[in-house]
């Protein structure tokens, strides 16, 4: 017979950002990478200086939001690991 806790457990998939701190949430990478972005623009007022202050954001963007998550979870690497670690962490910082 399965508990609630392992049906639970089963539709909750580890997620690498799990055990990130805010400043390395997805949320807060695009938010910089936009931010960095737009400040060029305002500051340069050149397309081509902002173009090229875009190729490294996106290319990061690509590598940590997209790559990384993707190989840590096909690694299997976060089913090693208990999903309150990050709670843990962030108590430890308090």
């Amino acid at each position: 017979m399965t508990s609630a806790n392992d049906t639970t457990s089963s539709k909750h998939r580890a997620s690498v950002w799990n055990y990130k701190p805010w400043w390395c949430q997805p949320w807060s990478i695009v938010l910089t990478g936009v931010a960095i972005v737009a400040g060029s623009g305002l500051l340069f007022h050149r397309l081509w200086v902002t173009g090229l202050v875009a190729l490294p954001v996106a290319a990061w963007w690509v590598l940590f939001l997209g790559l990384y998550p993707k190989a840590i979870a096909e690694a299997g690497v976060l089913s090693d690991y208990p999903q309150t670690a990050a709670a843990d962490a962030d108590a430890s910082d308090n």
